[in-house]
């Protein structure tokens, strides 16, 4: 007896979901992002992160169904097809976005601080304290529509080591003005190595504006007066 056009398009397409429940779970595992060799530096940071309980999936797909075909099914399977097929871009120059929705999923309390607490700083950054407010920044990078985000000063927090043994990772500052020289260990004009050389200066440069005012360099924008005023003195 001849098949149908309808009854072949239903075995095809039972056959094809069948694949696909047994294909999707085991690439959303963590070790299947490390079995290409680009990734793999990427995937050893990411176990002594603290993020190492979060899987990939977590942070580089988007929820909802549009954020799975584009991020997953899409870029995931055109990012397979490079490593197969194609020339791999070598692990110091990838690069990744995320989507800061994402991280305000787990973070957002974070809106609410407007002042570090110098508890929560690493030496020597405790001893001017940091003034910080993440709304304002996230409501100036919304406006820029530069694609600026969360990853702009914490794309490090994952997949790199602290800088200077730092016990947390924290935006790289303008650590030339302390006693401790530090360099990334990224080949010199790399994607990361700009990266990790970026600091608040590349906004706060005396020349950018933003609601009709320039971004300063004075310390104080950045640093608790009175604390600053204390490390001055020395």
């Amino acid at each position: 007896m001849r098949k149908t056009p309808a009854i072949v398009f239903g075995a095809i397409l039972a056959g094809a979901l069948a694949i696909g429940g047994v294909a999707v779970p085991l690439t959303n595992h963590p070790k299947f992002c490390a079995s290409c060799h680009t990734i793999q530096p990427a995937y050893e940071r990411w176990l002594q992160s603290s993020h190492k309980e979060v899987e990939c999936v977590a942070c580089h797909v988007r929820p909802g169904v549009v954020g799975w075909l584009q991020d997953k099914a899409w870029h995931g399977t055109r990012d397979v097809a490079i490593y197969l097929f194609g020339t791999p871009t070598e692990p110091h120059n990838l690069q990744a976005h995320i989507d800061s929705a994402v991280c305000l999923g787990c973070h957002r309390n974070i809106l609410r601080v407007s002042e570090i607490a110098t508890r929560d700083l690493p030496a020597p950054v405790n001893d001017v304290g940091l003034i910080m407010s993440h709304r304002k920044h996230m409501a100036a990078f919304d406006q820029r529509k530069q694609g600026e985000g969360c990853t702009t000063c914490h794309g490090a927090v994952v997949h790199e080591k602290p800088i200077k043994g730092y016990p947390i990772v924290i935006p790289r500052g303008h650590v030339s003005a302390d006693s401790r020289p530090w360099k990334p260990e990224h080949p010199e004009g790399s994607v990361l190595h700009k990266r990790a050389q970026a600091d608040c200066f590349r906004c706060h440069d005396n020349k950018t504006e933003y609601e009709g005012r320039v971004l300063s360099r004075k310390c104080e924008t950045c640093h608790l007066p009175e604390k600053l005023t204390e490390f001055l003195s020395f």
